[in-house]
């Protein structure tokens, strides 16, 4: 598992959670619906760091929550 993959499963655990859809998320953290597809579906090359935080926001974590799982603990680091 890479970061962008990490991510959109950490957004798609969190949805789960808390019964709401990934569109439902985009209208709660005014983001648009196509920014959070794209995060979903691996084509954002980069999502941003305000980005990951309306998400946050709107699922009422802070982005220590939002990072703080194994998935992300085990990732290898991308310097090369």
């Amino acid at each position: 598992m890479d970061t962008r993959e990490a991510i959109a499963f950490r957004i798609r655990q969190l949805c789960k959670e808390r019964g709401i859809t990934p569109n439902g998320l985009s209208n709660l953290a005014g983001v648009p619906q196509a920014t959070v597809k794209s995060i979903l579906n691996g084509e954002s090359g980069n999502p941003g760091t305000v980005t990951i935080k309306k998400l946050c926001d709107a699922l009422e974590i802070t982005l220590g929550e939002f990072f703080s799982t194994a998935e992300f603990d085990a990732l290898e680091q991308e310097i090369k």
